[in-house]
């Protein structure tokens, strides 16, 4: 019989440690060629939109799919792993915490590969869920860091935000801008991040702005940006706006921007020196999805 995982399931068992572990050898093997991860496909709803997010992890043995639909109400989110080698159905995962700790886990792989050396600061921008998931990974990954800035448009949701996780409300958007390490994570349209702000050596991490049209991040962070990369170009091509519009104002060009899972395996240098401002533009692949549920299947059968 297949497994049910609850969302209490997924959160007593997926810590940002075993999440960040499941999802660098997932980077690991994208970088061999033995996951299949084609674009998410969208299909749009009356008032929201229904996705799916398929994927093959040869050397994993599993073919599955993240799907969700985004609606007023709410948005449930689910993986569903087939086992390759059985011709089964392994298991059916509630996927809202793991699509957080996935995410989150993957810029803190991004992190470990692509920060300077020595970053003592974390400036935030947002403050729900994905940002609070991103405060515990980054923290957990890169243990020097000793201040949490945030910045958002409620200054009440920030002060409430900075108290729960022992962070510091930015007095203005430039405090969190000025960080060594810079998270958007936003449902912003218009860039909250500007260039203008970065200190030297700072890296970059969009979460956000997962369509054409949106953007968190504005020309002058790509600008002076010595090294961009992304978790798939094949993606980002159809959904990254952070990327699409530099692209198509000659800004940046697509053989410019790299993908994060050849840093991880070594054949691609990302940093020149500590002054390098680095990017990584997040959009989320169904291949985290598929580590992350797989990991946790593995923890909870005997």
């Amino acid at each position: 019989m297949p497994v049910y995982v609850t969302e209490a399931e997924v959160e007593a068992t997926l810590t940002p440690a075993v999440a960040r572990a499941a999802v660098r050898a997932s980077f690991e093997r994208l970088a061999r060629g033995v996951v299949d991860n084609p674009p998410r496909i969208r299909t749009p709803l009356e008032d929201g939109v229904f996705a799916v997010m398929p994927c093959v992890d040869h050397e994993l043995g599993y073919a599955g799919l993240k799907s969700y639909a985004w609606l007023p109400a709410g948005t449930p989110f689910v993986v569903v792993l087939f086992d390759l080698e059985r011709a089964d159905l392994a298991a059916v995962v509630e996927a809202e915490h793991l699509g957080r700790l996935r995410t989150s886990a993957a810029s803190a792989v991004a992190a470990e590969e692509l920060a300077r050396a020595g970053a003592t600061t974390l400036g935030v921008f947002g403050c729900g869920r994905q940002a609070a998931a991103h405060v515990v990974a980054l923290r957990d990954a890169l243990p020097g860091l000793d201040r949490v800035v945030v910045s958002g448009r409620d200054e009440r949701r920030v002060a409430a935000f900075c108290a729960e996780h022992g962070c510091d409300a930015a007095s203005q958007p430039s405090d969190a801008g000025g960080c060594d390490v810079v998270v958007t994570a936003t449902t912003a349209s218009d860039p909250v991040l500007r260039g203008e702000w970065l200190r030297p050596g700072a890296f970059v991490i969009g979460v956000g702005a997962n369509e054409p049209s949106a953007r968190e991040l504005d020309n002058a962070v790509l600008e002076r940006a010595s090294f961009v990369c992304t978790d798939s170009r094949d993606e980002a091509r159809e959904e990254a706006g952070d990327l699409i519009e530099p692209v198509a104002g000659g800004l940046l060009d697509w053989l410019e921007v790299h993908e994060l899972q050849d840093v991880v395996a070594g054949t691609t240098v990302a940093r020149g020196s500590d002054d390098d401002v680095v990017v990584f533009k997040s959009n989320g692949l169904a291949a985290w999805d598929l580590a992350a549920a797989a990991r946790v299947l593995e923890l909870l059968r005997p």
